[in-house]
C-alpha cells in the first residue's frame, strides 16, 4: 500500500504543534486530510477522531509499523498530560472494514487514559470471539469499545446495524430502543 489510503483528522483544540506531530507519523502511509471543527461535545475541551481506512487486524499493524503506532500512542498521552485530568481530552478512533471498528478514549483520570491507549492493541486477540456470527445481531456495520477502568480492559459496548443499536451488557447484546 501506497499513501494513496486517506486518513482523516477531525479535531478542535488541538494545537497546531501536536497536529504536526500526529502529521509527521501519519503522513509516510497516509494522505492526510485535516478537518478543524467547531465543538460537538461541550463536556472536553479538546477532541481528535480519526478515521482509518483499514481494518482493525494484524496486517494493518504490520503495514502501519508497531513501532509507528506506539509513537502515536505516545502523542495520545502527552496530548492528555498536556491538559491534565478531568474531561480534557477525547480520542476516538475509526477503523473501516466490516464491521467498523471504533475505540473512544475519553477517561478522566491520565493514568487509566494512557493505559487504555496501551491496551488497543490487545482488542487484537479477542475479535475472533468478539465477531463470531453466532454471537453477534445480524447485519452490524459498527462495533464500538469502551475502556472499562474496574476490569482494566477494553468491553464491547455498542453495535449498530442501518436502523437499529445495540448494546453490551453481561454476556449478550440487548437491543437499545
Amino acid at each position: 500500500m501506497s499513501n494513496n489510503v486517506k486518513t482523516t483528522l477531525r479535531y478542535y483544540g488541538i494545537s497546531p504543534w501536536e497536529i504536526e506531530v500526529l502529521y509527521g507519523f501519519l503522513n509516510s502511509h497516509f494522505t492526510i486530510i485535516q478537518d478543524e471543527i467547531e465543538i460537538n461535545d461541550g463536556n472536553f475541551v479538546s477532541f481528535l477522531d480519526i478515521d482509518i481506512p483499514l481494518q482493525f487486524n494484524e496486517e494493518f499493524f504490520q503495514w502501519f509499523e508497531f513501532k509507528r503506532w506506539e509513537k502515536i500512542k505516545d502523542v495520545f498521552k502527552e496530548m492528555k498530560r498536556r491538559r491534565g485530568s478531568g474531561n480534557a481530552l477525547k480520542i476516538v478512533i475509526n477503523f473501516s472494514g466490516n464491521p467498523k471498528i471504533v475505540f473512544t478514549v475519553d477517561i478522566e483520570d491520565r493514568q487509566w487514559f494512557d493505559n487504555a491507549l496501551e491496551k488497543i492493541d490487545f482488542v487484537l486477540e479477542l475479535l475472533p470471539f468478539h465477531l463470531d456470527p453466532k454471537k453477534l445481531p445480524s447485519e452490524i456495520t459498527k462495533i464500538a469499545y469502551k475502556f472499562d477502568s474496574e476490569s482494566i480492559r477494553w468491553r464491547l459496548d455498542t453495535a449498530s446495524t442501518k436502523n437499529k443499536k445495540y448494546t453490551f451488557r453481561g454476556d449478550s447484546w440487548k437491543e437499545i430502543i
